[in-house]
C-alpha cells in the first residue's frame, strides 16, 4: 500500500456514506466482529468495506491486532472529518423522513380502551372542524402500540400502563390521563345497590375480564401479584372493551375493565374495600427524532382531548 506522501493524487471517486460508516463504527468500538453488529452486517462484508476504503484512500487507517482495531494518525484525520459528515447525513436523513411523514397520513395507533375514552371524540372533532389532517387509526392492545410505534408502523400512540411499569427502550412515553380499573355491575345483577364490595367477594367472583394480552388485565395481575393475592377465574376473556360490555350484560355479571370504557353504558360502579387497580394513559412516540409538524398538531389534539374528558369523568362520579 503506498505511503501517505505519495498518496497526494485526486481520488478516482469519493468515500462511499456506508464506508465512511464502517470506519467510524471500527474505530469507536475497537473491533470489526463489534462493529459488524451494530451496522448488521457480516464481518467479512465489514472487511471488505474497511479493505475498499483503505484502498481508495492509498493508506492503512487503522491497525489491526489479536486485540482488535485502532485508528492510524491518517485513520484519525478522516475519522474526525467523516464523524461531521456522517452528523449531517444523519440530520438530512431526518428531515427527508419528517418531510415524508408530512406529506401523507399520520398513522395513529391506539388502545382499545383510550379509544373509548377520547381518541375516538379526537378524532371526531377533526372531522366535524372539517380539519385537512387525515389520520390512519389501528386498534390495538396497549403493548402492541408500543411495538408499532417502536417499528415505526405508527407514527405516535396511545397506551395505557400502569403506574412504575418497566420503561420500554425504544419509545418516549408522555402520561396524559389518569385511570383505573374497576368492577362493576349491570343493573340486572344482585350487587347493583350496593355501594362496595369485600376484598373475599371480589377474590372468589367469577368476573368479565380483558384478554391476558390486555393492560387492563396486566395491570390487574401486577397488583394483585404484589399483595400474593389471586382472583377466581375469570368467567369470560373478552377481546375488547365492547365485548366485555357485552357479555356482562348477556350473563348479568361483575365487570372488570377501565373505568372509562363503563361511562355512558349504564354500570354500577363498586369499589373494593382495601383494593384499587391505578394506572394511566400516555401519548407514545419514537425514541428518537423529532415528529412531523402533524403528529405534534394530533399531539395536542389528543391531550387536550384528555385534559377535557378528566373533569367530566369527576363530574359524572359524584
Amino acid at each position: 500500500m503506498e505511503n501517505e506522501e505519495n498518496s497526494s493524487s485526486p481520488l478516482p471517486r469519493t468515500p462511499e456514506i456506508v464506508e465512511l460508516r464502517s470506519l467510524c463504527a471500527a474505530a469507536e468500538l475497537g473491533s470489526v466482529g463489534r462493529a459488524a453488529i451494530r451496522l448488521k452486517v457480516s464481518q467479512p462484508a465489514l472487511s471488505k468495506r474497511l479493505h475498499m476504503l483503505e484502498a481508495l484512500v492509498g493508506i492503512e487507517l487503522l491497525e489491526r491486532s489479536s486485540h482488535g482495531v485502532r485508528l492510524t494518525p491518517a485513520g484519525r484525520r478522516l475519522y474526525e472529518q467523516a464523524r461531521r459528515l456522517l452528523a449531517e447525513a444523519d440530520a438530512l436523513d431526518e428531515v427527508i423522513s419528517t418531510a415524508r411523514r408530512s406529506g401523507g397520513p399520520v398513522r395513529l395507533a391506539s388502545s382499545h380502551s383510550s379509544v373509548d375514552a377520547f381518541v375516538g371524540d379526537a378524532l371526531g372533532q377533526l372531522e366535524r372542524d372539517g380539519c385537512p389532517l387525515r389520520v390512519e387509526l389501528v386498534t390495538a392492545n396497549s403493548s402492541v402500540v408500543r411495538d408499532l410505534v417502536a417499528d415505526g408502523r405508527a407514527d405516535i400512540g396511545v397506551a395505557a400502563s400502569r403506574p412504575n411499569h418497566t420503561p420500554y427502550p425504544k419509545v418516549r412515553e408522555l402520561p396524559i390521563a389518569a385511570d383505573e380499573i374497576v368492577c362493576a355491575v349491570p343493573p340486572e345483577h344482585p350487587w347493583r345497590m350496593r355501594e362496595s364490595i369485600t376484598l373475599e367477594e371480589f377474590l372468589r367472583t367469577a368476573m368479565v375480564t380483558r384478554d391476558q394480552g390486555s393492560n387492563s388485565r396486566w395491570t390487574v395481575d401486577a397488583v394483585l401479584a404484589a399483595r400474593d393475592l389471586q382472583m377466581a377465574a375469570p368467567l369470560v376473556e373478552a377481546a375488547s372493551p365492547q365485548a366485555a360490555r357485552r357479555q356482562a350484560h348477556v350473563r348479568r355479571a361483575p365487570i372488570l375493565v377501565s373505568r372509562h370504557v363503563l361511562a355512558g353504558h349504564n354500570f354500577h360502579e363498586l369499589p373494593i374495600d382495601g383494593l384499587a387497580f391505578p394506572r394511566e394513559f400516555a401519548l407514545i412516540l419514537p425514541g428518537v427524532g423529532w415528529p412531523s409538524e402533524n403528529v405534534n398538531f394530533l399531539a395536542e389534539l389528543l391531550a387536550r382531548a384528555a385534559a377535557a374528558w378528566r373533569p367530566q369523568r369527576e363530574l359524572a362520579l359524584r
